[in-house]
């Protein structure tokens, strides 16, 4: 089955988003790829639509942002993008004030996960801003800091309009925050698409032939379950998860129910709702430098204890 590539393109307000967006999918277009835009407006009127361009399909989200408001009508414009079209990649734009753990959650439905691949975060710095950070208020300091620390690649743009010590110094800064990803200094947002795929191969070892979900700072796995699980083993199974499990959600059977359940698990707190109908027994975890193949290990293991 073909998957989309999904990338989520963050950063504050300002800092070069749109002007990144324009710059991927021309080059997209020239490389023959069919992509799909989805943006995230805070307000009720789209700014950035008429920067996209004809032929290149777009959903737009407004009045609220991904991580808080607009999750459910998100998975709705995210499954009409992708059975509509055969897409080769979705660029989501966010909002400057998104959160990318939040946003990652929002896109990794169950009933559709399967056909995507989540390929990282791409965040934009405005290298003033971040100069000038001390000027803002606490928590838009940490928003921004969050936003570098979740990031695959950092381009650090406006880098024409500080000087080269300064750069430097932003630089240190901004990778002492996050050391994984790669930085670019960049004017106007300019990136080759080469340079973001070079950037992706960079996480692969030399020596082991690894997928690069292991390699990126949030991880997104999905597992599809065979049969049903025991509810006392399956929150036992939670307690004992590590504590960079951010979210978890999807569909379960467990054996004392006819339905399946919908799950929700955020930063250690679970909440199940039971379903009157059969739905796709997904479940997407997302979180930091998880354990791929144990975390699927064990949800096996759980299956064949119950199906004894």
């Amino acid at each position: 089955m073909k998957t989309t590539e999904v990338y989520i393109l963050g950063g504050f307000l300002g800092s070069g988003k749109t002007t990144l967006l324009r710059n991927i999918l021309k080059q997209e277009s020239e490389a023959g790829r069919k992509v799909a835009v989805l943006l995230n407006e805070l307000g009720s009127v789209s700014v950035d639509s008429g920067l996209i361009g004809d032929g290149v399909p777009l959903k737009e989200l407004f009045d609220g942002c991904i991580c808080c408001t607009i999750q459910d009508k998100l998975e709705v414009q995210l499954h009409e993008l992708l059975t509509e079209n055969e897409l080769d990649a979705v660029y989501i734009e966010t909002t400057g004030a998104a959160h990318p753990v939040e946003v990652l959650d929002g896109i990794m439905s169950p009933i559709f996960a399967k056909k995507l691949e989540y390929k990282g975060i791409i965040t934009v710095v405005d290298l003033l801003r971040w100069r000038d950070r001390e000027e803002l208020s606490p928590q838009l300091r940490q928003l921004l800091a969050e936003q570098i620390h979740h990031a695959d690649f950092i381009l650090l743009n406006k880098a024409d309009m500080v000087s080269e010590m300064e750069a430097a110094q932003l630089i240190y800064t901004i990778q002492a925050l996050n050391t994984d990803a790669v930085c670019l200094l960049t004017e106007y947002a300019a990136v080759s698409l080469a340079s973001l795929q070079q950037m992706q191969r960079k996480r692969h070892s030399g020596h082991q032939k690894l997928d690069v979900h292991e390699h990126l700072h949030l991880t997104a796995i999905v597992y599809t379950f065979e049969g049903a699980v025991a509810q006392t083993d399956f929150e036992e199974w939670l307690r004992a998860l590590p504590e960079t499990v951010y979210r978890m959600k999807g569909y379960i059977s467990f054996t004392h129910s006819q339905y399946p359940h919908l799950f929700q698990y955020s930063y250690g707190m679970p909440m199940y709702m039971n379903e009157m109908m059969k739905m796709p027994l997904n479940i997407v975890m997302i979180g930091e430098k998880l354990d791929k193949e144990m975390l699927i290990g064990q949800l096996k293991a759980l299956e064949a204890k119950a199906a004894r």
